[in-house]
């Protein structure tokens, strides 16, 4: 016989929404377990005896997990609809068949590496903020910032919280990781950040008086872009099974060198990285990341080489 487990994690494994999703939906009473209205977040059903209706549509058991990685062009917002009827990324994963979710966000004039998966388990601890996923950015920067003003930024500065506006206070940003990669009147950085706060590198550099021309974001936990604007791949399994790892609390992880914290402004060292495409948006169809070779294209041109062993760092 199966095993009665909580509802809001049978909704997440049908591949409706998440699990955090689901728990909004049960509070709002849009969910019925063979006929009756449940309100309750510890509820339990068996999934393969009971008749589970999310508004009115039974479920019909777990779906296959898919994982894909969107290359995402600006213009696009990262959520399943949009009041304002702006476009959103869903348009790019439909020919998947299968609904899938992104994991985090890149706000509308972002672009680059977007996780879609209609795993919710994964999704969840990988946006849990103790789990401190490493995203990598390519910034472009209006202005050259003054070196002390960058050490600011790595060592963490106060920033509003929420959206522009809401008026919900500050907070302190975590140290991020900066590099020069492309020195010019308007440089570009490579910047490592482990949280995701809303339009986070936006405030940080408004907080030291340079406006942020561009965001690509190139890196993900093990994942390096790989795709043309606009498409999407399959992850193998072993980048899935790479995630899950990442994903894993730090504290709960060997201490190893891979893990130590870096020294603040450099690459810790732990695995080479790349990013994807020129600075004009235009990506690599090679190899995947997980080749070393010919690994620095995502790099704006003229910039320095990669070194090898070089390290990384929701809503940008």
């Amino acid at each position: 016989m199966s095993e009665a487990i909580r509802l809001q994690k049978i909704i997440a494994q049908a591949g409706i929404v998440s699990r955090r999703k689901a728990e909004e939906l049960i509070l709002d009473g849009r969910v019925q377990i063979n006929g009756q209205v449940v309100t309750e977040l510890g509820t339990k059903a068996d999934p393969e005896r009971d008749h589970i209706r999310v508004d009115g549509k039974l479920l019909h058991g777990a779906q296959q997990h898919r994982y894909l990685m969107l290359n995402k062009p600006k213009g696009y917002v990262t959520t399943a609809s949009d009041p304002e009827g702006r476009a959103t990324v869903m348009q790019f994963v439909e020919r998947a068949g299968v609904r899938v979710f992104p994991v985090g966000r890149l706000d509308y004039l972002s672009e680059g590496l977007l996780l879609m998966t209609n795993d919710g388990q994964l999704a969840n601890a990988l946006t849990r903020a103790a789990a401190k996923v490493e995203k990598i950015y390519l910034v472009k920067v209006s202005g050259k910032p003054a070196e002390a003003s960058l050490d600011q930024l790595r060592s963490g500065v106060m920033i509003e919280r929420g959206k522009p506006g809401s008026r919900e206070g500050r907070v302190m940003t975590e140290p991020a990781q900066i590099k020069l990669i492309r020195d010019a009147e308007n440089p570009w950085y490579e910047m490592t950040l482990t949280e995701g706060r809303n339009r986070e590198i936006r405030k940080m550099f408004e907080e030291i008086g340079h406006h942020v021309e561009k965001i690509r974001r190139v890196g993900y936990g093990p994942l390096v872009l790989d795709v043309p604007p606009g498409e999407t791949r399959e992850l193998s399994e072993d980048e899935v099974e790479s995630l899950r790892r990442a994903a894993k609390p730090k504290s709960a992880r060997p201490k190893t060198a891979s893990t130590v914290t870096p020294a603040k402004g450099k690459p810790s060292g732990s695995r080479s990285r790349v990013a994807a495409g020129n600075t004009e948006g235009k990506t690599s169809t090679g190899p995947r990341a997980s080749r070393s070779s010919n690994r620095t294209s995502g790099r704006p041109s003229r910039g320095p080489s990669r070194r090898p062993g070089s390290s990384r760092g929701r809503n940008k």
